[in-house]
């Protein structure tokens, strides 16, 4: 690969990792905005961006590899907590006058809670890992085509994965021992939380799945051979 193909390589993966972070980030901040939808239920905004998260780690691992596709879960999970750890630090030191005007909505917004941060990074950093992993087991079943097949096969459980685990670590009361964590919905209201809520962000996944095919052929430019074949990559192909 040339200097020219290098700086493509490079620039590609640079554009693709920003727009995963900010999509996961949107996700986390404006997504506490809730809409009104069918049926009298509020869907959170963060369905239009978080299925974008999904999604590009499906088209860098379809054209870079496993491999890469999990360095993107990394750069997540520590975005996410470094994040938390940031606004932590903001919400804990005082507070000068001019600035008590935005006070309550700045702590409101930014003062998330302990057990909810925790269920946000337990269940990002499993739901994303196990996308990977479903993603490159449906490769190996159905072969190197049919990709939007095995992006939403894998989008399917991982979403579930992710919805489920946030909901009971975040809401559900815990009891294990002498730990006892009261919880804050019961299991029945979580479980009528979980399902169209899943289900909102495996449509809005399949939908944005035309995308995916944009994402693939601009990572791939005008051939595949204008970047590098992991070896992982390469064992799955037919």
């Amino acid at each position: 690969m040339n200097s020219d193909q290098s700086k493509s390589f490079d620039n590609k993966l640079v554009v693709a990792l920003t727009l995963y972070i900010v999509s996961l980030f949107a996700s986390n901040t404006l997504g506490v905005k809730l809409m009104p939808f069918l049926f009298g239920t509020q869907l959170s905004v963060a369905v239009f961006f978080f299925p974008v998260v999904f999604l590009m780690t499906d088209v860098v691992g379809e054209v870079y590899g496993k491999k890469m596709a999990r360095r993107f879960v990394l750069a997540g999970f520590l975005s996410i907590a470094l994040f938390l750890f940031y606004s932590l630090i903001s919400t804990v030191t005082p507070w000068g006058e001019r600035a008590l005007w935005v006070k309550a909505s700045y702590n409101q917004v930014f003062g998330i809670s302990a057990r909810i941060s925790i269920a946000s990074l337990v269940a990002f950093a499993i739901a994303e890992y196990q996308d990977v992993i479903a993603f490159f087991f449906f490769r190996r079943k159905f072969g190197a085509s049919n990709f939007w097949l095995r992006s939403n096969l894998s989008n399917v459980w991982s979403q579930f994965l992710d919805t489920t685990i946030f909901m009971v670590v975040a809401f559900l009361g815990i009891k294990i021992g002498n730990l006892n964590i009261p919880g804050i919905y019961p299991f029945h209201t979580i479980l009528l939380i979980i399902v169209p809520w899943w289900l909102y962000k495996v449509v809005m996944g399949a939908l944005y799945t035309p995308l995916s095919y944009v994402g693939l052929r601009l990572l791939r430019g005008k051939s595949e051979n204008s970047i590098p074949i992991p070896d992982d990559r390469s064992t799955h192909q037919n």
